[in-house]
């Protein structure tokens, strides 16, 4: 039971934090008039590139908190107020960002920020100190997984959701990031206050 409470706390926070659904929008505007082929491509470089750029900050960023002495409750506020910011904006935004075709484009934007971003790396360096690193890999792979699905049925998901809903659906994620932010800011608070008590 403890186990599946843990990939619960692990894989919620990091399927929000990824938001694949909330991203198909703007992905079936970049890929539109590709062949077939190339938009499997696309999707499969994206997720692997989403995957890689995760792993790497994941296992480097401890290293480079111990090189700066920054500890995890300080890494926890300050992660909590960027995801809070990010969540907030993403709720108000109306207008997509316009973005340039190219051949990278499964590495840049879709990879990294848009699957990879500060959301989702900020909330697996909190997960992975919090519950170890084998359930948050585990979770990350699970969410790449649902997310390379999800951008190879595109349109098929589309046409079930329709594109507000789809909308709508990111705007409901963004609200729960700000949750999960607030919490994580409460969190580092509080071990530090119990910390200096």
């Amino acid at each position: 039971m403890d186990i599946v409470k843990t990939f619960l706390l692990t894989f919620i926070p990091l399927f929000v934090a990824i938001d694949a659904p909330g991203i198909l929008p703007l992905y079936i505007s970049l890929v539109e008039g590709l062949p077939d082929a190339q938009r499997k491509h696309i999707a499969r470089q994206s997720v692997i590139t989403a995957f890689l750029v995760a792993t790497s900050f994941l296992f480097l960023g401890n290293f480079i908190f111990s090189l700066l002495g920054i500890k995890l409750e300080d890494f926890m506020i300050a992660g909590g107020i960027l995801l809070l910011i990010l969540s907030i904006s993403d709720i108000l935004r109306v207008k997509e960002k316009e973005l340039t075709i190219s051949d990278t484009l499964g590495v840049v934007p879709i990879g990294t920020p848009l699957l990879a971003g500060p959301a989702t790396l900020t909330t697996l360096i909190i997960l992975a100190g919090n519950y170890g690193y084998s359930v948050v890999i585990f979770s990350l792979l699970l969410n790449l997984l649902i997310a390379w699905i999800i951008l190879e049925k595109a349109e098929f998901v589309i046409k079930i959701m329709g594109i507000y809903g789809i909308k709508a659906f990111a705007k409901v994620m963004a609200l729960l990031l700000s949750a999960i932010a607030v919490s994580l800011i409460k969190k580092g608070l509080t071990k530090i206050l119990g910390a200096s008590l």
